[in-house]
């Protein structure tokens, strides 16, 4: 007992370390969210015609972005969900820079009947996996 009361601060780290871990993990799946690495997006994009939506700010998408994806800024992304209706059928891989706003955004999809996959690790991810990435060239 009073290992515990003189190491209280590093076993609380410890323990609310580990519960912020569990949350993250189990939190998506409470939501719904289906997380996918790079090789499974890749296989959906290639083999069921998967949408890529990307959900960075233009200025962000312009940089480099996977190829032939969809962008709609993630504050946008209610009000322009018409824009994909037609993709409702098929799959849809969010991405962002580095997954966190790809997980609201499949969230958002799943509310309105899409069957989407969050991008772990965003475009960083991507990326560290030597995937190709195309850039845009002047404005909006």
């Amino acid at each position: 007992m009073q290992f515990i009361i003189n190491n209280m601060l590093p076993i609380s780290i410890a323990l609310f370390s580990g519960a912020m871990l569990l949350w993250s993990v189990v939190g998506n799946r409470i939501r719904g969210i289906k997380e996918v690495d790079c090789t499974a997006a890749l296989q959906l994009i290639n083999h069921k015609n998967a949408l890529t939506l990307d959900v960075r700010d233009y200025d962000e998408y312009k940089l480099g972005h996977i190829l032939n994806s969809t962008q709609i800024p993630l504050g946008k992304l209610n009000e322009r969900i018409g824009e994909l209706e037609k993709y409702k059928e098929q799959p849809v891989v969010v991405v962002c820079r580095s997954g966190n706003r790809s997980g609201a955004a499949c969230a958002a999809l799943g509310k309105h009947g899409f069957t989407a996959y969050c991008l772990v690790g965003g475009v960083i991810a991507w990326q560290k996996a030597n995937l190709p990435l195309e850039k845009t060239t002047g404005k909006k």
